[in-house]
């Protein structure tokens, strides 16, 4: 590599999207791949950590005292490889870039999570999933290859036949193997920029499964908004979405003079931060009913745009700003297909306590891959935002509902954890050895650290 240009540094406070526990790092802004690979051979006495847009909710984007690279001005899409259904993109570009960039030509993402302010490589670190697990997999099952450069090895290309054990503990590894610079990564081909959705409204938690169980094959997307705050019969009742892009003859001849139109972009940005916590049981409460009945009881191919189906938080820019300076906790487990009534244990306890979320979602997971810190296992994997005022009790609520969960043979989801304990992490990921042997071996000088991999011992 030849040398680059110092990128600019400065002192700056961190936090993830949780607003939890910010530290404070030097931040290094490169600003094209070149700086991005040299960012390694920067003096890191506490080491050093890759940063995209900081939409992981806890610590793993931190690094107290430390080095942190921002990634995000270090981006770029290469040309569509249209017989193959490949592109590849500099790690810094976003989801939403990807998007706006690629729908027009009749493309879209492998995987997009719930919110497209996600890098690319923040994309591979945590290995994200989104509506489709149960139909593709995660982001790292549509990779090709990954260049990134790492302490050991500096600069090199890995993929599934190359380098394979560095390539699968990249995926999923929390941006403690190397940096990534850039990736290569297949699409899928859309006909239109609609989706067309079946929604179904259903009274309690059982028939939430029986459908997704009986359904989620026909469908590419499926999710389910779960009311958490509901008891007795209407306990876990559901708005279920499945769908999956429009074709040209489910279109208006309006919409088919240019079916590929896409437009993002947020609707207001929320004020902030405010003092308070808006999010109390009653207006969750509140929130949750009239969310659950303006919901159809049934209805089928209604066409919604990509923003409204897969992204709708994103319509409000800094949207965490309504659970105060306080912050929120993000809580996702993944439980196997046979514990179904460990899932409802997991609702019930949720249910009866009565901490206030309204931002819960329940989905289905398909077959995992090679990596040994990715997330999704076959099964089912339930997702909730709680106050993180201690005031609330959701620690003592989620310390209960992780001990059932390593019960289960389930685990919890790297990229949200901010406050599991660190003796439960071996029993839910049992390859964290295997995946330590292989990030020493390509950073034998613990280079590579963030204030999440010393929180639960991730790295020595």
């Amino acid at each position: 590599m030849s040398a680059a240009p110092t990128p600019a540094a400065e002192d700056a406070l961190l936090a993830g999207w949780g607003n939890t526990a910010a530290t404070r790092a030097t931040v290094l802004h490169p600003t094209d791949a070149d700086a991005l690979a040299h960012a390694l051979d920067r003096p890191a006495p506490r080491g050093i950590i890759a940063r995209g847009l900081g939409r992981s909710y806890g610590d793993p984007a931190q690094n107290a005292g430390g080095l942190v690279v921002d990634v995000t001005g270090v981006t770029g899409i290469g040309p569509v490889d249209h017989e193959r259904g490949v592109v590849t993109a500099v790690a810094g570009t976003s989801i939403d870039a990807l998007i706006t960039h690629l729908v027009p030509q009749g493309w879209f993402v492998p995987v997009t999570p719930g919110t497209r302010q996600v890098t690319v490589g923040g994309a591979i670190a945590s290995d994200v999933h989104g509506k489709d697990h149960h139909a593709v997999g995660s982001w790292g099952s549509a990779l090709e290859s990954i260049v990134l450069v790492t302490p050991a090895g500096g600069l090199e290309q890995v993929s599934p036949t190359r380098r394979r054990d560095l390539f699968w503990a990249t995926v999923g590894g929390m941006g403690l193997t190397g940096i990534i610079v850039e990736a290569t990564f297949r699409l899928h081909r859309i006909e239109s920029s609609l989706v067309s959705v079946d929604t179904d409204r259903t009274p309690d938690l059982d028939t939430t499964l029986d459908l997704m169980e009986s359904g989620d094959h026909a469908y590419r997307y499926s999710v389910a908004w779960i009311d958490l705050m509901a008891t007795g019969a209407h306990r876990g009742r559901s708005v279920l979405d499945r769908g999956r892009f429009a074709t040209l003859d489910q279109l208006s001849r309006a919409q088919q003079d240019d079916p590929l139109a896409f437009h993002s972009g947020t609707l207001a940005t929320f004020p902030g931060p405010t003092p308070v916590n808006l999010i109390r049981p009653l207006t969750v409460r509140a929130f949750n009913e009239v969310w659950y009945r303006k919901a159809p009881r049934r209805r089928r191919d209604h066409l919604q745009s990509i923003s409204t189906f897969f992204h709708p938080l994103d319509m409000v820019d800094r949207w965490n700003r309504v659970y105060g300076r306080g912050g929120v906790v993000q809580w996702q487990c993944a439980l196997p297909l046979g514990a179904t009534d460990d899932l409802r244990w997991l609702v019930a306890q949720v249910s009866d306590a009565g901490c206030p979320s309204f931002l819960a979602v329940l989905k289905r997971f398909g077959a995992g891959n090679d990596a040994p810190l990715s997330f999704p296992i076959p099964g089912w994997t339930l997702a909730m935002d709680l106050p993180a005022d201690p005031r609330s009790g959701a620690a003592a609520l989620l310390d209960r509902l992780d001990e059932r969960v390593v019960a289960a043979g389930g685990r919890l989801y790297l990229a949200k954890d901010s406050r599991m304990r660190p003796e439960l992490l071996p029993e839910m990921y049992p390859r964290l050895d295997e995946w330590r042997e292989v990030r020493d071996a390509a950073d034998p000088t613990g280079q590579m650290v963030s204030d999440q991999a010393r929180r639960l011992g991730l790295v020595g």
